[in-house]
């Protein structure tokens, strides 16, 4: 026993739970977990925590305003250290085996040792606005990948299906040390241009039977394309490939010179068997030899930046008008307005921007 005048230094003086509210401690832990710090998910992110990393990409797709915040906080501070990869955008139609194909090429990336991010975009319902977001499962060997990391992310209302945040998860995943992105399209014909305006290199994958499926592309998409592929090139699809690249290759023929110098080529390719990969790989890896070498690759970027910036400010001034409460009760009656047969569309917006200049 301790003598009254000496500290008594038994162990149940070290008891720290003693000093500590567990009831306090746990709330501080769920508001932390709510309220994450921009540094400290950034310090994770160049580290290269995953989980980190997929917080942080939460925040991005979030539509709080205190998670934008956060949000633009953590990019800001990614910046400097993003732009270091090979950005590749991947489009086709359904049914031609998008997600079979970028397993295949992933791994082939991966077994490189490259790191490589895969944004696929799911399709969302845009009646229940829900969202498949079954990329893992349809990748199930890549997500398993330790060089390898796939976020999929609901398309939502937003353009041909590309999230608008897209191009911020690119930077957050280029920071984290993914020296290749790859962005999968919906595929439905009207994303491919604002996919084509964020990547480096554009990859079309089509189908054997060149006839009908090359009257069915629109000619903008074909436009944009670095590389054509013919996938499911295998078994008594064969020869259909091999006459669908004769085809495409000669209607290549008859679209004019690209910017950068660039002519695209038509490849056969089997994501099933993994023929065709390699070759696919080499053709992006001497694309950004070449835009490297022109410094073309360096002025494409710089274009989407500012593509970027115009694009950033449409979105704010759309989202400050229409979230504007003033500006609700006026709108309100516009579109009675224009119901009732009193103003024709135009005018009607023309004098809600009036509103908005005087305010």
């Amino acid at each position: 026993m301790a003598k009254p005048d000496q500290p008594d230094n038994s162990p149940k003086k070290k008891d720290s739970t003693r000093s500590i509210n567990p009831d306090a401690a746990m709330d501080y832990l769920q508001r932390k977990k709510k309220n994450p710090d921009a540094l400290n998910l950034t310090e994770g992110i160049l580290k290269g925590d995953r989980v980190l990393l997929s917080q942080a990409i939460t925040l991005i797709e979030s539509e709080n305003p205190e998670h934008q915040e956060i949000a633009h906080q953590i990019i800001e501070n990614c910046l400097p250290h993003a732009g270091k990869s090979i950005r590749i955008g991947i489009t086709g139609s359904p049914g031609v085996g998008k997600s079979t194909f970028i397993e295949s090429i992933g791994k082939h990336i991966t077994g490189l040792d490259y790191k490589l991010a895969v944004l696929a975009i799911d399709p969302s319902s845009q009646l229940s606005k829900g969202s498949i977001l079954g990329d893992k499962t349809r990748m199930a060997k890549l997500a398993v990948d330790s060089n390898a990391f796939i976020r999929p992310s609901p398309a939502g209302t937003s353009l041909g299906g590309v999230t608008r945040k897209t191009r911020e998860t690119i930077i957050l995943c280029e920071a984290a040390g993914f020296d290749t992105i790859i962005i999968e399209t919906v595929g439905v014909g009207q994303s491919e241009m604002t996919v084509h305006s964020m990547v480096d290199f554009f990859l079309l994958l089509l189908l054997p039977g060149a006839g009908d499926e090359l009257q069915g592309i629109k000619r903008g998409i074909v436009e944009m394309a670095d590389l054509i592929a013919v996938n499911k090139a295998d078994g008594d699809r064969l020869e259909a490939a091999k006459l669908a690249k004769r085809q495409y290759r000669n209607a290549l023929h008859l679209f004019p010179p690209k910017e950068n110098d660039w002519m695209p080529s038509v490849v056969n390719c089997s994501a099933l068997n993994d023929k065709g990969i390699d070759e696919i790989w080499d053709i992006i890896t001497d694309f950004k030899q070449k835009m490297t070498t022109n410094q073309f690759f360096q002025k494409k970027r710089q274009q989407q930046e500012l593509q970027w910036f115009h694009e950033s400010i449409d979105a704010l001034l759309k989202q400050y008008f229409y979230q504007n409460s003033e500006f609700k009760a006026a709108l309100a009656e516009m579109e009675k307005a224009i119901l009732e047969g009193q103003r024709s569309p135009f005018r009607a917006a023309k004098k809600l921007l009036e509103l908005l200049l005087k305010n």
